[in-house]
């Protein structure tokens, strides 16, 4: 059940003593290890046996990397299929991260921490496309394109990329957790001290709808519009740099 009392990750573990003194363990890292930890094992077992013809487990993988493949050949091109395995792997993680509410678990998404490695990880992977297809003359060239006045502007829009992209995903998440928090408490109270029932039924009837928006149908639209987003930078940094 999400907590409206507690905005920030919880920690779980802290070190007191020793060299870690200090240091501090909190709910996202915790999450954020398992949703890693469960995709690997979904790769090992569903690639372990496989068949020429798929089915069950098998079967879904294939369907999901088809997927992203499709995706990745119409928004970059086919050029640029090799990004597909890091987008695929951008995108499950996002989709498991994000839908953690559906388990009471607070999603590792709506900790700014999470949503902004992910983005400055996304920054770097733009900046060395970019130099890397054009050369670094022209990586720095292209700033002061067309005019030379515009060099501080867009040395703003490539810093703002990476903060808007880790605030879009983190302020949607996070505002899912409050509202399903202040749903389930407001109920919980009617429950308790209105209805006088024996059982949360209000809380656990009513905010079905609401579960359905903030912990699937949210994650997986946050999701692919990271994902999305991601790849038309780096897709639009590859073929500026190309056209050289």
């Amino acid at each position: 059940m999400h907590d409206v009392n507690n905005i920030g990750p919880r920690i779980i573990l802290e070190f007191d003593s020793g060299p870690l003194k200090g240091l501090y363990i909190t709910e996202t890292v915790f999450w954020t290890i398992a949703v890693a930890i469960a995709l690997i094992i979904f790769t090992f077992v569903s690639t372990r046996k496989l068949e020429r013809y798929p089915k069950g487990i098998q079967a879904f993988a294939e369907f999901i990397v088809e997927l992203v493949y499709k995706y990745v050949k119409d928004t970059m091109g086919p050029r640029n299929l090799a990004f597909a395995p890091f987008i695929g792997t951008l995108f499950l993680f996002l989709i498991v991260g994000n839908a953690l509410g559906l388990l009471g678990i607070r999603p590792i998404t709506a900790d700014l921490n999470t949503t902004f490695a992910m983005a400055g990880m996304v920054f770097f992977l733009i900046q060395y496309n970019a130099i890397r297809s054009g050369g670094i003359k022209h990586y720095f060239k292209h700033f002061a394109e067309p005019y030379s006045f515009m060099v501080p502007i867009k040395v703003l829009e490539e810093f703002t990329f990476p903060v808007s992209l880790s605030f879009r995903i983190f302020g949607n998440i996070l505002a899912g957790v409050i509202v399903m928090g202040l749903v389930f408490s407001g109920l919980g109270y009617l429950s308790e001290h209105i209805a006088h029932l024996p059982i949360p039924l209000f809380e656990t009837v009513i905010p079905l709808p609401l579960n359905l928006f903030f912990d699937i149908f949210e994650p997986l639209l946050q999701a692919f519009v990271f994902s999305m987003l991601t790849m038309a930078f780096i897709a639009r940094a590859i073929v500026s740099h190309d056209d050289i």
